[in-house]
């Protein structure tokens, strides 16, 4: 089974898509979809679908893994965010690919053991639950990374009794 996890945000998204066999877990490609800071949000937004899309014609993903919302104390970014959000949904939704999701916590919970844990303790427990160079991993894609596999590792505990419906 292939799986993409999302770590959506305006000015870079990041990706990774890993393959489950079980309970082995390797992993295809992680990476970043960067939009420039000058460029406005229609466009921002129309490259974010277009890099998603390419994506997905590209790997196949059967499921998709997530980040579930912030709270902001700023009003217009969680705007800014849910719209970058909702065109992600939009096109997973589109190609019929089911989506979980999870806050940046329990992602870090799961792949760290620390729901606090910093961007580099990620990277590096990653990289070594995948077996990659840590300085290969671009890190805006070690979050993204981090929800898939702390999706395949629910959906194995207890036969996926913790998994909750996808949205």
């Amino acid at each position: 089974m292939i799986l993409i996890g999302i770590d959506t945000a305006l000015r870079c998204t990041g990706y990774g898509i890993i393959e489950i066999s079980g309970k082995k877990y390797s992993a295809i490609d992680c990476g970043v979809i960067k939009n420039k800071p000058k460029i406005p949000l229609s466009e921002c937004l129309h490259r974010l679908r277009g890099g998603i899309e390419e994506i997905i014609k590209l790997y196949r993903p059967q499921i998709a893994a997530i980040e579930g919302g912030y709270y902001f104390k700023n009003a217009q970014t969680a705007m800014v965010l849910g719209m970058a959000r909702g065109t992600v949904v939009s096109i997973l939704a589109r190609e019929k690919i089911p989506i979980y999701e999870y806050a940046p916590r329990k992602a870090k919970q799961a792949v760290v053991g620390n729901g606090n844990a910093t961007k580099d303790q990620v990277a590096h427990s990653v990289s070594q639950m995948l077996n990659l160079d840590i300085q290969q991993i671009p890190k805006d894609s070690t979050d993204a990374i981090a929800l898939a596999l702390c999706h395949a590792f629910i959906s194995h505990s207890a036969n996926g009794i913790y998994l909750k419906p996808p949205i």
